[in-house]
């Protein structure tokens, strides 16, 4: 008759187990690799607004003891510090949220 027994039937069964399960930890691989760039995401987002802030911090002290700066000059570089700073602060929010909201979503 030449049809296909049980046990053929079963090693088919077994084929597609092996091969859902190897799919599915490849996923979890996936997923873990995810959560990891997430992690170091948020870590390169912290450093770069503390970095940038240190810089900025740094710039306002020297300005404020050069002795070569009149005042006008020194306010000018003030006000470029603080929009430097409102800057950062906006690109750590956005990228943070966008980090947050990745997170959320998965």
């Amino acid at each position: 008759m030449g049809g296909t027994s049980e046990r053929e039937f079963l090693e088919k069964v077994v084929k597609v187990k092996e091969k859902a399960s190897k799919m599915a930890n490849e996923v979890r691989d996936d997923f873990a690799k995810m959560e990891k760039l997430k992690a170091e995401a948020l870590k390169d987002v912290e450093e770069m607004r503390r970095d940038a802030e240190d810089n900025l911090e740094k710039l306002e002290r020297e300005a404020a003891k050069s002795k070569d700066i009149v005042a006008e000059s020194r306010d000018r570089i003030n006000y470029e510090i603080r929009e430097a700073r409102d800057q950062v602060q906006d690109k750590y929010r956005d990228l943070k949220k966008r980090i947050s909201d990745s997170i959320i979503a998965s």
